[in-house]
């Protein structure tokens, strides 16, 4: 599988637009070169780089087989979120406390059309019981005071 963006390429930095320090909406993503077997997919966000913890931005899981992207802001119907680092179930957009920090885009493709996922660590044991690919898109980000030491 392929994922990408139109909001940014793999590797570079994610538009203001899409975190703390602007609208805090999801970046557009889309993937392609799905495996046929595929029945539902699953997404999470996370920053590695955050002191102490790897931080979780975003799940989405139970996105139906026939979807190809996720538009900027949008949740596709019938996907559900689980609750984030921020003990939410909605995008929270990278808001590093220093430097520029790389954020994660990890798209599963599952062997289920449905799963039930409450936080990280449940999004990780459904995904390893029923992944058949996975694909990743990096993005970075600093606050404006931050890019500067870059």
């Amino acid at each position: 599988m392929k994922l990408r963006s139109e909001d940014f390429e793999d590797g570079n930095f994610i538009p203001k637009d899409c975190t703390c320090e602007g609208k805090n909406v999801s970046p557009h993503l889309a993937w392609s070169e799905v495996p046929e077997e595929t029945e539902s997919f699953a997404l999470i966000m996370e920053d590695p780089d955050a002191p102490l913890i790897t931080w979780t931005h975003w799940i989405v899981y139970n996105i139906q087989k026939e979807i190809r992207e996720l538009k900027r802001g949008e949740v596709p119907e019938r996907a559900k979120q689980a609750k984030n680092s921020f003990r939410v179930k909605e995008y929270r957009g990278p808001c590093p406390p220093f430097g520029i920090h790389r954020y994660l885009f990890k798209l599963y493709a599952l062997d289920v059309d449905s799963v039930e996922i409450y936080n990280r660590k449940s999004f990780y044991r459904e995904v390893n019981r029923h992944k058949i690919e996975e694909c990743i898109l990096i993005g970075r980000y600093g606050k404006k005071r931050a890019q500067i030491f870059k």
